[in-house]
């Protein structure tokens, strides 16, 4: 798994993750929590299946190779 996601876009998953579990504990009886393992997996992991189904990532791309100025010269 390339990781596809940012880390602050890693963080904020987590922390959503992390908010909507805690309703299993702290809001009303439902079962909606079982949606917050979602971001929260995905954050932690820092790969998002559905990014890599569409080929898309949120994270920096980095050149390999630096970008080297050639000086061009006129003969004549």
């Amino acid at each position: 798994m390339k990781k596809n996601i940012h880390p602050i876009e890693r963080a904020f998953r987590i922390i959503l993750g992390v908010g909507m579990v805690s309703f299993a504990i702290l809001g009303p009886e439902n079962h909606w929590f079982y949606f917050g393992f979602l971001p929260l997996i995905t954050g932690l992991l820092g790969w998002c299946p559905p990014y890599q189904f569409i080929g898309y990532s949120s994270c920096v791309v980095k050149n390999k190779k630096p970008h080297v100025h050639q000086s061009h010269t006129h003969l004549g």
